[in-house]
């Protein structure tokens, strides 16, 4: 549905943006637009994205009959109008009956016009000279006609050529008037095979693409539960330290309301103790008040001098009743308790339950972690021999993705593909063992066999087809193409830059006078056209010019040292990217050379053992064009993708 009238698309166009409306739209749009036609641009109604009028000296009207057709809407909207249409042909009508106010059911449908016809005007139509060539069919099978493209500039004309020069669909008069001078213009059926490859190779990368999506979707979720168990224990952490923190207060509270008490306690005792020891006092001397007031009351001289006697004794005054040990005991005299309100506030301010610690993806240098996808088994029913793959690259060969490697134990180049559903493999055997494999173009590759002294041309169709071999005066065991005319050889001690026939243009061994290369087994091309090579032999990398001069040098130390370094390739930014064979490592450097990380260790992958029972090690790596990692251990071929 058009967003612009809301309603079924009709004659729909797309704009740059990828934004699709009714071609009457976008010219009622353009002429309510004055700044449009100073600017010579359409802006698209949804996204405001400019699109280029291809020629502005037309007029107006005729701007949006130059925007390109949208021939995937259209398909669908055929596809749905056929299958709403009732197929009684009875319910039908002639359009150009329909026309002349009659109604007559139509027999045929005939593409060219979009009408349908009774069998009176059917014969009408098929002999009316201009309209001879128009294909009429049965109305069950006009779903099944092949749908033409009329010309928007020439409405009678249908689409059949294609400019490749001006990228455009144009019909015969289009291509007499405005294609003239144009160098390609060919036929629409002559490019079937082109656009057939083309869209199966575009479905291919959208296939890697949602392949890529669904895994990164799948690890966004597992993140997201993770995220949740890891939030639900920081959480439980979080309130266990503040319950041990609160656990911590209360205990103080108990020990400061505990010495309190044993205080008030000590206290109460001493205060309860004078209390007796005073009414015992009282007590006694109420005895002796009573006594003396006997003694006066009988005035008795004997009485009288008995009381006298006491009172000058001093028996009487001086009782003390005190426990003279309890008056050495220092008694409490008050009980203040003054809080520290700061001193807490300040304490539990400076109280740290713990820290919570982030980590960001790091979108600089470094590659996204590479997650497995898929493993392709080596093995293939005819070999005599356990394989042992020692180099690998992809290619896509008419929509099919294809990996090629070569197997030194079984001395043949194999190939592994996909075709309806069923995995399939090639295999084409040599004299000798093959070693390295480069890409020559899209559907051939060339191989590096030694001991045969040669280099062979291998076609992909993705079947393997051996074209041609050329003879070399050296032992070969790493290829790179580094321009269409020639390619890099690394042999024993040495880099020879050949040309495509094995002449040796020439050869690259010293630099500033050392020896360069001891065992160059393994090679590729940067972005800069300079050639990288892992030497196992001087346990180095070494980035050179075509003319042999070295650009840097990478023979880590220490914790870092490479003992067997193998297969090489760079990332689409540059980076560089090389096996460790005798650790299974991945190792990731800058384009200049600088360590950045580990990127994979094949253990921690998925460790595995060969036949023999030895671990398997890690020889040629690649990328394709959709940015995938290939690499091949003795017996398989790994897939990774990076998310």
């Amino acid at each position: 549905m058009c967003c612009i009238c809301f309603e079924m698309y009709t004659d729909p166009c797309t704009l740059r943006c990828d934004h699709t409306f009714c071609r009457k739209c976008v010219t009622s749009y353009i002429q309510n637009r004055p700044d449009v036609v100073q600017s010579k641009t359409i802006p698209c109604p949804c996204c405001r994205q400019d699109t280029k009028v291809p020629d502005p000296s037309r007029s107006v009207e005729e701007w949006a009959g130059q925007i390109k057709p949208s021939i995937v809407i259209q398909g669908l909207i055929d596809t749905y109008r056929s299958e709403v249409t009732p197929r009684e042909t009875s319910s039908t009508c002639c359009t150009i009956c329909q026309e002349l106010g009659e109604t007559t059911p139509g027999a045929v449908w005939c593409a060219e016009c979009e009408m349908y016809l009774c069998d009176k005007c059917a014969k009408i139509h098929r002999v009316t000279p201009t309209l001879l060539n128009h294909d009429l069919c049965d109305l069950s099978t006009r779903s099944k006609v092949k749908r033409r493209i009329k010309c928007t500039e020439h409405n009678s004309n249908r689409v059949e050529f294609h400019c490749q020069d001006c990228r455009k669909a144009a019909c015969l008069t289009c291509s007499i008037i405005y294609h003239r001078a144009c160098k390609a213009v060919v036929t629409i059926e002559s490019m079937k095979p082109v656009m057939k490859a083309a869209l199966m190779e575009k479905r291919l990368g959208m296939e890697k693409s949602l392949k890529v999506r669904s895994k990164k979707l799948d690890i966004t979720h597992e993140k997201l539960q993770s995220m949740s168990r890891i939030t639900e224990s920081a959480v439980q952490k979080i309130k266990l330290i503040s319950q041990t923190a609160i656990d911590k207060i209360k205990q103080k509270e108990t020990q400061l309301l505990d010495e309190l008490n044993n205080i008030s306690q000590t206290c109460a005792n001493h205060l309860q103790a004078d209390v007796e020891l005073e009414e015992i006092e009282m007590q006694m001397y109420r005895q002796h008040c009573e006594f003396i007031d006997q003694a006066l009351a009988s005035d008795s001289e004997m009485d009288l001098y008995e009381a006298y006697q006491a009172w000058e004794s001093g028996a009487v005054e001086g009782e003390d009743v005190r426990d003279t040990e309890a008056e050495d005991t220092r008694k409490i005299d008050d009980i203040i308790f003054t809080p520290d309100t700061d001193k807490v506030l300040q304490a539990l301010d400076d109280v740290q339950l713990g820290t919570t610690d982030v980590t960001y993806r790091d979108q600089g240098t470094c590659l996204p972690s590479p997650m497995l996808v898929d493993t392709v088994d080596g093995r293939v029913t005819v070999d005599d021999e356990v394989p042992g793959l020692y180099d690998v690259t992809v290619l896509v060969v008419d929509g099919v993705q294809t990996r090629v490697v070569t197997d030194l134990d079984n001395m043949c180049v194999k190939s592994f593909f996909t075709r309806n559903n069923h995995s399939c493999h090639s295999r084409l055997p040599l004299d000798t063992a093959p070693y390295g494999i480069t890409k020559l173009n899209y559907k051939q590759v060339m191989v590096a066999v030694p001991e045969s002294l040669q280099i062979v041309t291998v076609e992909v169709t993705p079947d393997l087809i051996l074209l041609s071999a050329i003879t070399t005066r050296t032992k070969y065991y790493s290829l790179v193409l580094l321009n269409p005319s020639s390619l890099a050889a690394g042999g024993d001690g040495c880099v020879d830059i050949l040309d495509m026939a094995g002449h040796v243009l020439r050869s690259i061994t010293i630099y500033n006078g050392d020896c360069l290369f001891q065992d160059p087994d393994h090679m590729c091309v940067d972005n800069k056209g300079n050639i990288l090579v892992s030497d196992c032999g001087n346990e180095s990398v070494i980035c050179l010019t075509s003319e042999g001069d070295v650009v840097w040098r990478y023979a880590p130390t220490g914790d870092r040292e490479i003992t067997n370094p193998c297969g090489i390739t760079t990332t689409s930014t540059g980076d560089v990217m090389f096996a460790d064979g005798d650790t299974n490592k991945m190792i990731q450097l800058t384009e200049s050379g600088e360590f950045v990380r580990e990127l994979l260790t094949l253990e921690d992958d998925d460790e595995m053992d060969t036949d023999e029972g030895d671990e398997a090690q890690i020889y040629g790596i690649c990328f394709d064009k959709y940015g995938f990692l290939f690499l091949c251990t003795d017996t398989e071929v790994k897939e990774y993708m990076f998310a």
